[in-house]
């Protein structure tokens, strides 16, 4: 048979940055497919290749023609802003289960699940302990999809995603942030962080997708092990900016808005060691100090 049918189809929900840079990036390796709530969204998914799908995640009768269409599914939209259960990842498992079910589902989580963990490296295996709505709503959409994984004999894998960046990414360095000065805490306060280039996360969605083991968590994160205030410090020298001051948790809690405070809270160190081994990623930016100068 001719080549494009021989093409297994892949469904991007929630195609943004992650999911544009992964459709270019394999191109001619599937026949792609992207649900889109925006109409105006579809030219642009045209142009790079993908057949756009108008439809809601918000509004579940809008989805039952993505039922048995698709043969690996990419869900990278995020949950609902209120609540503390993800109404949209099971209104997609009810979707999905309707006719033949895909391989492969991966679900794009984040690795704020495990809450803070006070600089300890974490694997896969820790306890999760969201300590935010927002990652409540993660924790349940995990479930929510590896439960159905299970029960339906569909290969589910969750990445567990920290902090993307891209030179390319609107948002995606922390340039205008140093421009305006904003504190990070000092030394004796500080959190690790962790990060990931917007591009080797594409990679490692695509290859989920097709080795990703069934109903497997992945810490998706580049070898990096730095404080958050140092990653500041780096890429402040790296763009000739001045570093930003540091204060107290106290006075950062006087001056940050909450939902900045609530990553200064946070501190871990994530273990990739599944991504390298079982996903076979090597990463093209394996630290922010290849990725930031790259950008630089």
């Amino acid at each position: 048979m001719p080549s494009r049918f021989r093409k297994q189809r892949v469904l991007v929900l929630g195609c943004g940055d992650v999911g544009v840079r992964m459709v270019k990036a394999q191109g001619v390796q599937a026949r792609w497919l992207a649900l889109t709530s925006s109409a105006e969204r579809i030219p642009a998914l045209r142009a790079m290749g993908a057949t756009p799908l108008l439809g809601n995640l918000d509004k579940p009768q809008t989805l039952r023609r993505l039922a048995g269409l698709a043969q690996r599914v990419l869900y990278l939209a995020p949950p609902p802003f209120e609540g503390w259960v993800d109404s949209r990842a099971l209104a997609l498992a009810r979707v999905l289960r309707r006719r033949t079910a895909p391989a492969s589902v991966v679900y794009g989580s984040t690795s704020g699940v495990y809450g803070d963990c006070q600089g300890e490296w974490v694997p896969e295996t820790r306890a999760v302990a969201p300590q935010t709505p927002r990652a409540q709503r993660r924790v349940h959409a995990e479930y929510a999809m590896r439960f159905w994984g299970r029960s339906s004999g569909v290969r589910v894998s969750v990445i567990r995603i920290p902090g993307i960046y891209a030179p390319d990414r609107e948002g995606g360095t922390p340039q205008t942030r140093l421009a305006k000065g904003t504190p990070v805490l000092q030394a004796a306060d500080d959190v690790y962080t962790n990060h990931i280039h917007a591009d080797d996360l594409a990679r490692a969605c695509w290859r989920a997708l097709w080795l990703g083991l069934p109903q497997r968590l992945y810490n998706v994160s580049d070898h990096s092990e730095l404080k958050m205030g140092d990653y500041f410090d780096l890429a402040a020298d790296l763009y000739g900016l001045p570093r930003p001051p540091r204060v107290s948790r106290t006075g950062a809690r006087e001056q940050l808005p909450v939902m900045l405070l609530s990553f200064m809270d946070e501190s871990r160190r994530l273990v990739n060691t599944r991504m390298v081994q079982e996903l076979r990623l090597t990463l093209r930016y394996p630290s922010v100090h290849t990725g930031l100068r790259s950008s630089a």
